[in-house]
């Protein structure tokens, strides 16, 4: 008996805890831009089930007890259960559905076509709906055909649970649950996706004591639905700490908590309803109930990820005008009709099959709304170059907390400004006058003192796809900050004299193609709320527009610039530097990037509120080159729109810095930038 218990609470223990190091794992290597073979975690998952399996097996041969010998093997092949399911894991985390699929015929496949047992289903529906109401409640379904292979993969694992549980074990409820609380636990490790098999491992186990009242189908329906919760209502991708722990994660933690608790209130619940009637009068109850939850308390609906269609055909942008008014408007003529005229089949299919899309024109694409299924047929389309994953953030109760700051400034120049001579410029009159910085990101609190009298006003200086605000707001405080570096009053930004408009592309901390692309065509061409906004960088790049973009913040490899915008050669790439000049440890760089560098430790700028706080990344030393470029122009105004000339000027003029990659990056200097810019 003492070597039964402590083989079940290693099998559980080194379950969950592998689990944890697993995510964990895939967390820290996320942040810092390491790429990892999926099958990687295949392999971990093998191992997983060796370990926590491996003393299992002398348990079912060994003892005299049968019962023990059959608790043994029941630990053995629910071992065996996670191996087989961990190797679904191949799948990469953002083709959710076909690792559902996966996952389902893999568990229907270990079942042996074996059907349970009848008996105790309306308990054990009674029993699913209970700990299922936490994620009606909390989280949202994703797209229909994830939905649907939800279902499948939850439903072939509840019969696998049953089949597994279906074993002459202890007769005592106690013990017979105990020991199903480690079958499920080692089916429950080898199930879901990153973020989502952590949260499976804490929902399901505990059903384990319900098990004994429930039968062999009350089992299968009983496992099916608290199962299904997760699997549904989790978006592996979503569960990352780089989207913040008072996000998505959460919420998912939240509901998995909340559904371990009603997976024990399961216990004494199945245990009332020994009678069939009374089992389906509850059952009824809860279905209602959960009903309830999910369309007045929760977030009903699908929010799967979408398509993002890029077409082959490209607008030629050569042979410009060279005034920049007259330019910006040829290359908005161009991309408009090259848009409009390659996507008309494709729209005219789309109309017809009554699926929605966006189309766009500053990349010749379109946002489709639609599943694998859909595009599956885009890709064979010969007009289609490739199709993209658009992934969508699946709603929650509230949203996270925005950044604020309680650093006093006193209106002299911060360090960074001073760093790059900036505070120079304006004592030659140059604060940026006369020149429009745009800002897509988070968003901006235009109420913020530092920033509100530089808005350019109009109805065609701001706009928010994602929420529909009419006036300038913040969802989470990056924004604003980011801004009040380039542009902000009281001595926190580079061209205070600037303008600026704004736009919403990154309301919560993961974008996607199509968000991006919203705000990069209205810096092109603004419109006013409501209206019609009928490779992007490098099209703003010909109209004279200079893009900038943060090179990230993934370490000190010389290998770590991979995030578009900033490995686009027509895109002007920022990396951060410390207090004494040096590369900041986090900035990413390599393979000739990035650029330029700017002061992005410790940089103090607005927050939402009204506030001001310190904050570091490449995020940060950013908008000060954009405020350099600003300070330039309005030195020169004869510059502006000449993105080639002024590229050359800011890297002539920069101070080399080292940074054993050989990347040749220099530190801005806006002072000497601003004469080059009078002198050219």
């Amino acid at each position: 008996m003492l070597a039964a218990v402590l083989v079940g609470l290693w099998a559980v223990g080194i379950t969950a805890a592998l689990s944890a190091l697993a995510w964990l794992a895939d967390q820290v290597l996320l942040v810092g831009d390491t790429p990892v073979p999926r099958w990687l975690w295949a392999v971990a998952g093998l191992g997983a089930a060796i370990l926590a399996g491996g003393p299992a097996v002398p348990l079912a041969v060994l003892p005299r007890s049968p019962v023990i010998r059959a608790t043994g093997r029941a630990w053995a092949l629910a071992a065996l259960a996670l191996g087989v399911l961990a190797l679904a894991r191949a799948v990469p985390e953002q083709y959710n559905t076909l690792y559902l699929l996966a996952v389902a015929v893999l568990a229907a496949a270990l079942t042996l076509g074996r059907r349970p047992a009848p008996g105790g289903g309306s308990a054990g529906l009674a029993g699913g709906l209970l700990a299922l109401i936490p994620w009606l409640c909390l989280t949202a379904l994703g797209g229909l055909t994830e939905t649907l292979a939800a279902v499948a993969a939850a439903g072939a694992l509840g019969w696998l649970a049953a089949r597994l549980l279906d074993f002459p074990g202890p007769r005592h409820p106690l013990l017979r649950g105990l020991v199903a609380v480690v079958v499920l636990a080692l089916v429950s490790g080898g199930t879901g996706l990153d973020g989502t098999n952590v949260a499976t491992l804490i929902a399901v186990p505990l059903l384990g004591f319900a098990v004994p009242y429930a039968g062999p189908r009350g089992t299968a329906v009983l496992v099916g639905l608290a199962v299904f919760g997760p699997l549904a209502f989790v978006e592996p991708v979503q569960t990352t700490v780089v989207l913040g722990l008072d996000d998505e994660p959460r919420w998912v933690l939240l509901a998995a908590l909340l559904s371990a608790v009603a997976a024990l209130m399961c216990f004494p619940l199945l245990w009332l309803l020994s009678r069939r009637t009374v089992a389906w009068l509850v059952a009824s109850v809860l279905g209602v109930a959960s009903t309830f939850c999910h369309v007045v308390v929760g977030r009903p609906g699908l929010y799967g990820d979408d398509l993002f269609v890029v077409l082959k055909a490209r607008a030629a942008l050569s042979n410009l005008p060279p005034d920049v008014h007259a330019r910006r408007a040829e290359v908005y003529h161009r991309l408009v009709d090259t848009a409009d005229r390659t996507q008309a089949p494709l729209r005219h299919d789309l109309s017809r099959l009554h699926l929605p899309y966006t189309p766009f024109y500053l990349v010749n694409g379109l946002e489709v709304w639609g599943g694998p299924e859909v595009r599956a047929w885009l890709s064979s389309r010969a007009d289609v170059d490739r199709v993209l994953l658009n992934p969508r953030l699946r709603p929650i109760p509230s949203p996270p907390a925005r950044l604020t700051g309680h650093v006093t400034v006193d209106g002299r120049p911060q360090w960074n400004v001073t760093a790059i001579g900036a505070d120079r410029v304006w004592a030659t009159g140059d604060t940026g006058q006369g020149i429009v910085i745009g800002s897509s990101d988070s968003g901006i609190d235009g109420s913020h003192p530092a920033l509100r009298n530089g808005f350019r006003s109009g109805t065609d200086s701001w706009y928010d796809p994602a929420g529909g605000t009419r006036t300038p707001t913040d969802y989470g405080g990056h924004g604003t900050h980011t801004l009040g570096s380039a542009v902000g009053s009281n001595g926190i930004g580079v061209a205070p004299g600037a303008r600026w408009i704004g736009c919403v592309d990154l309301p919560r901390n993961l974008g996607n193609p199509a968000g991006y692309l919203h705000c990069l065509q209205y810096m092109l061409a603004p419109f006013r709320y409501g209206g019609d906004p009928f490779p992007a960088v490098d099209a703003l790049t010909a109209a004279g527009i200079v893009v900038t973009a943060a090179a990230g913040n993934s370490g000190a490899r010389c290998d770590t610039v991979t995030d578009p915008p900033a490995t686009y050669r027509s895109a002007l790439s920022v990396g951060a530097a410390d207090r004494a000049g040096r590369v900041a440890g986090f900035s990413s760089r390599g393979n000739g990037k990035p650029e330029l560098l700017a002061p992005g430790v410790d940089v103090v700028s607005a927050l939402p509120g009204g506030g001001y706080g310190r904050l570091s990344g490449t995020s940060m030393a950013t908008p000060q080159v954009a405020g350099v470029v600003a300070l330039m122009w309005a030195a020169n105004p004869h510059l502006v729109g000449d993105v080639a000339r002024t590229r050359a000027l800011l890297v002539q003029t920069a101070h080399p810095v080292t940074d054993g990659c050989g990347t040749g990056s220099a530190l801005v200097d806006a002072y000497a930038a601003v004469n080059a810019a009078q002198a050219a």
